[in-house]
């Protein structure tokens, strides 16, 4: 019998996983690997704006929590390759929900921060 954790508590698992799959890095890492394996610098390109360190960062901790699977080649210089593992693919469908449910709702979402600021 599986226990369900009480995600308001800041110490529960489940908590630590909704705040690792809800940091913006690991969406849009999933976005990118969703249609297949890429290298290090085509997911820095791919996502702009994030510093190589932080790339690494959030690609250890979804290697180290099954969501993502590196593989080194032998080769000179060495290719590293990183793809999404079956449990990181379970992840497509609703990410790709909320992304649709952001452009979807992108109009409304700026016209309501414009009125806001302009109070």
């Amino acid at each position: 019998m599986v226990t369900k954790g009480n995600v308001f508590d800041p110490n529960c698992p489940t908590r630590v996983i909704l705040d690792r799959i809800g940091d913006k890095w690991t969406v849009l890492v999933v976005l990118l690997l969703r249609d297949g394996p890429l290298r290090f610098t085509e997911l820095r390109d791919g996502i702009g704006r994030i510093a190589p360190k932080v790339l690494t960062q959030t690609l250890r901790r979804m290697e180290r929590d099954g969501l993502v699977s590196r593989e080194v080649f032998a080769e000179i210089p060495p290719r590293v390759v990183y793809t999404l593992t079956p449990m990181g693919a379970s992840l497509i469908d609703p990410i790709s929900v909320l992304t649709t449910w952001a452009e979807t709702h992108m109009p409304a979402i700026t016209k309501a921060q414009t009125q806001y600021d302009a109070v």
